[in-house]
């Protein structure tokens, strides 16, 4: 069976949910830089890189992030800030509320529904009201956990991949409400499902499926990625867990080769190879019980 996003309420996060005001979080972490996204559109698009990568001490973000005009400011007065932590080198250290934000991750009581050992990062994540993070997957499994504020999360199954435009581990389809489909005209036949979040609410996003996050209010929020699978399957130089697993990297550089060798055969040949290799994949790789 598809193992299935589920919303869980009423479990025990630690004090973080009635202490996390802007008031104490700004206090808390002190004066810090951190690392920032910048937009002055809503809608941030990885893609087109929409926004700006700025520096900000920690408790002055806080106060941005959470305000609607601001009298100092980089693009616009209403320009939206996301703060997506990382490592100390984004190369090679993993995110880690522990090691990044001590003070505030004595607050938090991560829930318990994997192994210790299995755990891979802790991302801790701070929203302008109405922001709009792009549609997109991660190979492992995570909880959202969302602090404060309120969230809308947009999620597609990994079967509807072929409907929804990827580049990479994104979707082009920004605008997952109004969708543009002259340009994207499969994406009706991806089923949307949806559900929102209210501050001490938890998201499970089971590796694969697509997500689309918007800030409907200023909040914090907690990801918390682990190793669903062997830990030898991830790529060792993936810190954000959204590279894809060591043998889905290999088979698609041999499907590349597969596809240029293909083309030493004149057209006809070649059109009628490439479907046999199609309904070789259905038949060797595809899961039979798809409804």
């Amino acid at each position: 069976p598809q193992r299935k996003p589920v919303v869980l309420t009423g479990l025990e996060l630690g004090t973080c949910t009635t202490k996390w005001t802007t008031d104490y979080l700004s206090q808390a972490e002190g004066s810090k830089e951190v690392k920032i996204h910048v937009s002055a559109v809503p809608q941030m698009d990885f893609l087109s890189k929409n926004f700006v990568y700025r520096t900000l001490p920690f408790d002055v973000f806080v106060r941005r992030a959470a305000e609607v005009k601001h009298k100092e400011y980089f693009l616009t007065e209403d320009e939206k800030y996301y703060l997506r932590s990382v490592g100390e080198d984004v190369r090679k250290d993993i995110a880690d509320i522990r090691k990044q934000f001590p003070v505030l991750a004595e607050d938090v009581h991560i829930p318990e529904y994997f192994e210790k050992e299995q755990f891979f990062s802790s991302v801790f994540r701070i929203s302008s009201a109405g922001l709009q993070l792009w549609t997109h997957y991660d190979v492992m499994d995570n909880f959202l956990i969302q602090v404060t504020g309120k969230k809308r999360v947009v999620l597609y199954s990994p079967r509807d991949a072929p409907y929804l435009y990827l580049s990479g581990t994104k979707s082009e389809v920004l605008d997952v409400d109004n969708p543009d489909l002259e340009k994207y005209p499969l994406f009706v036949k991806a089923k949307r499902y949806q559900c929102v979040l209210e501050a001490g609410d938890v998201l499970f996003i089971p590796a694969l499926w697509f997500h689309n996050v918007i800030s409907e209010e200023f909040g914090v929020a907690l990801n918390v990625f682990w190793k669903h699978l062997p830990a030898e399957s991830y790529d060792k130089t993936d810190t954000y867990g959204n590279k894809d697993p060591m043998a889905a990297s290999r088979a698609i550089q041999i499907l590349d080769r597969a596809l240029k060798t293909l083309e030493e055969l004149p057209e006809e040949y070649r059109d009628f190879y490439a479907r046999r290799m199609v309904l070789r994949i259905q038949e060797k790789a595809y899961r039979n019980d798809y409804g």
